[in-house]
């Protein structure tokens, strides 16, 4: 497979999801879309994993403990 943006695979792991759901594809088509969805919920997280510890590096401190901030989101 090759290397997917958190974007994308999130969209191929919505549409594995909703096939799984209706329920009608054979059993060997279904482990082959359950196996692809597995590696792509890793890839997301591998993804999230690196994010978050960007994240934490910018967020530190100049004395390297990290600062907490108020998130103010929409």
């Amino acid at each position: 497979m090759p290397k997917q943006n958190f974007e994308t695979s999130l969209k191929r792991l919505d549409e594995i999801v909703k096939k799984l759901e209706q329920g009608d594809a054979p059993l060997d088509d279904a482990l082959k879309l359950f196996d692809e969805g597995t590696k792509l919920v890793g890839a997301c997280n591998k993804i999230l994993d690196t994010a978050e510890q960007k994240v934490a590096l910018i967020l530190k401190g100049a004395d390297g403990e990290p600062q907490e901030s108020v998130f103010e989101g929409q």
